[in-house]
């Protein structure tokens, strides 16, 4: 009988895309190891007329996967990485990280091809505090208006609720062969992405002889570097769903460049920093631009956002 690893997922498309992928290369690397789906649904799979950052923000969606991965009903566990937490359970690691996708938000609209193009008090579907707040910060015209769901049924709501445009990763659009929706790419300079958007994180248990070689040959070097500054400029600001933050690191050269922000929902002050240095101290430079954000009053908005009481001084 082969080896059977047991992968746990999410339900939806673009997760079920990810699994199959994850999948598809272990068994082409080892042919003699099977490897069998696991669906779990989780809490942000149950709640889909809420906005995250009322109802418990990054958790929502890998918890009662990463519950499944201690207990051993699974023994590998594939998110989007920017649904982690900056915190991950004591006895599970982030075992691999393939290679990224496109990592820019795409503005998607059915008659108007860049932002700066849209009407006036256009009306733009996201659900993302971060995506609003900067749509704002460029255009304080815009309408926001609360976007959940997969990706399909927001591409639906576009289509049949009155909606100039909306944004969604790149990343999931080009995975599940929807390029062709997208309209343009927001560049860094007009929308900074999330923590780890456009990568997959491939969650195991810590020192697990079975799964070790595999996360081994699935990692990409550059993409986990570059995810590291960013997840230690997350856990550093504390963040979730419920602030506006961005953090985005690319590697060239051995040097890790990184921009970060936070702002205000409003989109009325947008705190912007830029930090390099050698990949090697990947999460040091991580905490460091998070250090910098908070010194030119970061702290103030997040203490305000997440009621923290000076946590994050």
């Amino acid at each position: 009988m082969k080896p059977l690893l047991r992968l746990g997922t999410r339900g939806s498309q673009l997760a079920l895309w990810q699994a199959r992928w994850v999948q598809s290369t272990i068994t082409k690397r080892w042919p003699d190891t099977a490897v069998e789906l696991a669906i779990i649904k989780t809490q942000g799979d149950k709640i889909l007329d809420v906005p995250l950052a009322k109802v418990g923000g990054k958790g929502l969606f890998v918890k009662e996967i990463e519950e499944a991965l201690l207990d051993g009903r699974i023994d590998l566990a594939v998110h989007s990485m920017k649904d982690m937490p900056a915190e991950i359970p004591e006895g599970l690691v982030i075992g691999g990280v393939p290679q990224r996708e496109n990592p820019l938000d795409a503005l998607i609209s059915n008659h108007h091809t860049l932002l700066e193009t849209l009407p006036s008090n256009a009306r733009i579907g996201t659900s993302s505090l971060r995506r609003a707040a900067q749509l704002l910060h460029l255009r304080p015209d815009f309408t926001i208006v609360p976007l959940r769901g997969n990706l399909d049924t927001r591409l639906k709501k576009l289509d049949g609720e009155g909606l100039d445009a909306i944004v969604l990763a790149a990343a999931g659009l080009l995975r599940l062969g929807w390029a062709e929706r997208i309209s343009t790419y927001l560049q860094t300079n007009q929308m900074l992405p999330a923590v780890g958007q456009g990568a997959l994180c491939i969650e195991t248990r810590e020192n697990d002889p079975k799964t070790l070689p595999i996360m081994k040959a699935l990692n990409h070097e550059e993409t986990h570097t570059a995810v590291i500054a960013e997840r230690a400029f997350l856990k550093r600001l504390e963040g979730g769903c419920q602030v506006p933050i961005a953090g985005h690191a690319t590697l060239k050269s051995g040097q890790i460049v990184m921009e970060g922000l936070v702002a205000e929902l409003d989109g009325r002050r947008v705190i912007r920093t830029r930090g390099e240095g050698p990949a090697s101290t990947a999460a040091e430079i991580g905490t460091r631009l998070a250090e910098d954000l908070l010194s030119q009053g970061a702290n103030e908005i997040l203490e305000r956002l997440q009621g923290h009481g000076g946590k994050a001084q």
